[in-house]
């Protein structure tokens, strides 16, 4: 059954406050082969976890399995730092379905936790409901 088209437009809770550490952001740019000073889309981190949210819904439909992550973007506002406690809140910007698979966009907007704005992260995911998966 494909995803519901009305879920676009749907803001969903914020992640958890997420603590961003000096490690986890060398422990990134380590499996990028790059340096923790130049890792600009560490911001991926906290939106994942909001898509995984989104994934999880029952309320959405969604089958973990029948998804690949087709698209992904940032706008950054300022580098994300060791010592930021950071969030993400995603909304559906769309969904449509193309020969049968469901195209949903996503926008995540990663802020601090008092609310200050770090970046927005858009991901396309493509869904595939009811397919049948190789083994």
């Amino acid at each position: 059954m494909p995803v519901d088209a009305t879920l676009a437009g749907r803001t969903f809770e914020p992640t958890a406050p997420y603590e961003v550490s000096a490690a986890k952001i060398a422990e990134f740019a380590a499996a990028l082969g790059a340096s923790p000073d130049a890792v600009p889309t560490f911001g991926i981190v906290v939106a994942f976890a909001a898509m995984t949210d989104l994934m999880h819904d029952p309320d959405v439909g969604i089958e973990l399995h029948n998804v690949v992550h087709a698209d992904q973007r940032f706008e950054i506002t300022r580098p994300i730092r060791a010592g930021d406690v950071l969030v993400a809140r995603l909304t559906v910007d769309s969904v449509r379905q193309m020969a049968g698979t469901d195209i949903i966009a996503t926008r995540s907007e990663i802020t601090t936790a008092d609310g200050a704005h770090v970046c927005t992260a858009y991901a396309t995911l493509a869904h595939r409901a009811g397919a049948d998966v190789d083994p």
